[in-house]
């Protein structure tokens, strides 16, 4: 009998659905059962994971089920079903029944971030070509990233409604088949229920989070946010503990997503904001800055109309002081190393070793046991360095280590995490790799990092500044003889990583680049000198950057270019760019000229057709018509547009396409009085 029965198409498991993978997961071949499935003119069903409530789970959640539960695949449901499409750049997924708001506070994150979703979502996926009614999914699965296959059948109620995930458009699947192969992947929809946002971040990237607690947070914490949004990270929040609505608007217990910053300024000072999305779709804050607050009438007009979206939406804007106010957690996913390391470092070096808590052997405990079984825990010997300067420099080291726990039982929530933490030593002599430190050592030492708290996470991370040499990390569990599996990950400039009596030996370090880090140092270091930049300056920094993905035909950009880009982006009239806005309009402009380089045949021009297909790659999509009139208007005389045009038109484009959001009631038209017409002609 076997642990995973084939779908119902009439053949048998074969080698398409197998169980040599993971115990936990069936491993099925996408193509191969699509190809059957196309060639027998059936439609997949996966009996791995069942159209039956024993997926939906065996707790509370069936108490909400309604009487006449129904599973349907989309073209049941509607009449056009689409998987995806790039039109819908906000994340307009509403949670259901499921109380999984760290999964959908996680997935917001991931939609800002299109080649991150591209990744975990394959897009190509639909209902029309080669539509077999199944589709496949992607995630980091503790190491390795693992495909999870689905049937698209999805729980309804008898009206046709979706019980779970939806979308605002209701011709929109692809969010709710992405719950049900997480649903999957983690056992059920019930083993949904409460979670921490870090974990479905770690899930979609296979990134590195940090929490912060709010409460302690330091001076700098603008800072911190202002990297992260910058660079390649994914952020998501949670409020204090409890289970209702206050009447400030915001959900007790409740996990959100940050989706920007801005410092804008009223009356001649800052105020420093940060927007949220509450995964409900709705049910906001009602505080400053909230949707119907009067402070927005202490900005320009400009600035107003770009930033203030009046719509129940589940997205607010709120000061950086109520945030930390409000707020317990701040979550960071890193897709780098190098966040809040003052170390600019373009490569990185990256070891993941995998190991195990053994009851009555490797489960030592935390430290406190010392006397009895501490030291039995698995030992994992770190000699770390700076590169360019070798084994004898004295200059601190940027280290980054990650510990997760596996999951101990198929279904998520049926053995909860236990709680994990370590330490790390420093080792002066020590050349026996095959005999762990001793039980002396360990009395004669103190640690140079140990936990403060062990928590009941899935991961548990800690930047570090070492210096050059050797060093012992002890991953534990707070108490003894507690079984599990881990990973433990290192990233630093240099090192080597191995476990003390493993059978594997040394394993050398794999090689990651970080292209932000390089240039973020030099626009540091231009921003220290010019706190503010006009377009002169911006003219120099663009023309002093290497665009990459151009190759030989870097771009020049004329000063009446730079005036043109510092117009959109000069909310407040001020007529400079602070250093927040420019690492926007930089992320902005890597994105350009890599889907700018996709299309281009190598002229450094595109015509109408490239034009289109690479504004469709960045999320934008318009008419042929003005398609056309767009390269009349932005391109040269031949009908062929620059990388420099490219880039004045795309941002033109997205904060029109911000405009229209803020002001349309109802997504299709808008309503402007006198003064709004002709800020905005005028801004055109």
């Amino acid at each position: 009998m076997s642990l995973w029965p084939p779908f119902r198409c009439g053949w048998k498991l074969g080698p398409r659905y197998s169980r040599r993978a993971s115990p936990q997961l069936p491993q099925q071949d996408f193509e191969a059962l699509l190809a059957e499935c196309l060639r027998n003119g059936c439609l997949f069903e996966d009996t791995s994971f069942p159209a039956t409530l024993s997926s939906i789970g065996s707790g509370s959640l069936l108490e909400k089920l309604p009487p006449r539960l129904q599973w349907k695949r989309p073209p049941e449901l509607h009449s056009n079903p689409q998987f995806y499409f790039a039109k819908t750049k906000r994340l307009d997924l509403c949670q259901g029944m499921v109380g999984d708001c760290w999964f959908l506070a996680a997935l917001q994150a991931l939609t800002l971030h299109q080649d991150i979703l591209s990744r975990v979502v394959p897009l190509n996926q639909s209902f029309t070509e080669k539509y077999a009614g199944i589709f496949r999914f992607w995630f980091w699965h503790y190491g390795k990233w693992v495909p999870v296959v689905i049937d698209d059948r999805l729980p309804v109620n008898e009206a046709g409604q979706l019980l779970f995930v939806s979308s605002t458009y209701k011709n929109l699947f692809w969010g709710a088949l992405l719950e049900k192969a997480y649903a999957k992947l983690s056992g059920s929809y019930e083993d949904l229920q409460s979670g921490q946002v870090s974990e479905a971040l770690v899930d979609f990237t296979g990134g590195v989070t940090m929490t912060i607690n709010l409460a302690e947070a330091h001076g700098n914490l603008w800072d911190i946010l202002t990297k992260a949004t910058y660079n390649r990270t994914l952020i998501g929040c949670q409020t204090h503990s409890g289970e209702k609505i206050l009447e400030n608007g915001l959900v007790e217990g409740h996990a959100y997503t940050v989706t920007g910053i801005r410092k804008v300024t009223c009356k001649h000072r800052p105020e420093y904001l940060v927007k949220l999305r509450n995964p409900w779709g709705q049910v906001e804050w009602k505080g400053d800055w909230s949707d119907s607050s009067s402070k927005w009438e202490l900005l320009s007009p400009k600035e107003k109309i770009l930033l203030l979206r009046k719509d129940n939406d589940g997205e607010f804007w709120m000061t950086l002081q109520d945030f930390k106010t409000h707020f317990v957690l701040l979550v960071i996913c890193k897709l780098t190393p190098g966040l809040l390391s003052q170390e600019a470092a373009q490569k990185w070096t990256y070891t993941m070793r995998e190991g195990r808590w053994e009851k009555g052997s490797t489960a030592g405990g935390r430290r406190q046991l010392l006397q009895g079984t501490f030291w039995k825990n698995p030992q994992f010997l770190l000699s770390v360095w700076r590169p360019e300067e070798g084994r004898r420099s004295l200059r601190p080291c940027s280290v980054l280590v990650s510990l997760l726990q596996k999951p101990r039982h198929r279904c998520r929530k049926r053995k909860p995490h236990l709680a994990i933490g370590f330490y790390l030593y420093r080792v002066n002599k020590y050349h026996d790799d095959q005999r762990r430190l001793p039980p002396e050592f360990f009395q004669r030492n103190t640690p140079l990092s140990q936990p403060d708290r062990f928590l009941k996470e899935k991961e548990v991370s800690q930047e570090l500044c070492l210096e050059p040499g050797t060093y012992l990390i002890v991953p534990c569990t707070s108490e003894a003889n507690q079984k599990s599996e881990f990973i433990l990950r290192v990233f630093s400039r240099k090192h080597i990583f191995y476990e003390i009596g493993s059978n594997s030996g040394v394993v050398f370090s794999k090689e990651i680049e970080d292209q932000n880090e390089g240039q973020d140092e030099f626009f540091t270091k231009f921003f220290e000198k010019y706190p503010e930049i006009n377009a002169v300056q911006l003219q120099s920094i663009l023309n002093q950057m290497t665009w990459s993905h151009l190759g030989s035909r870097q771009p020049f950009f004329s000063l009446e270019a730079c005036q043109g880009i510092l117009a959109l982006l000069d909310l407040n009239a001020s007529g400079t760019m602070s250093i927040q806005e420019f690492r926007d309009l930089w992320k902005q402009l890597k994105l350009y000229q890599k889907v700018f380089h996709k299309q281009d045949n190598g002229s450094g021009y595109l015509n109408w057709e490239q034009l289109r297909a690479a504004m469709k790659e960045a999320g934008i999509v318009l008419s042929d018509d003005v398609c056309q009139l767009m390269l009349i208007r932005y391109g040269c005389p031949r009908l062929q547009m620059g990388f420099v045009s490219f880039v004045h038109l795309m941002l033109r484009v997205e904060n029109m396409e911000d405009v229209f959001q803020n002001l349309t009631q109802d997504g299709k038209g808008i309503y402007l009085q006198k003064p709004e017409w002709m800020m905005m002609a005028l801004y055109s």
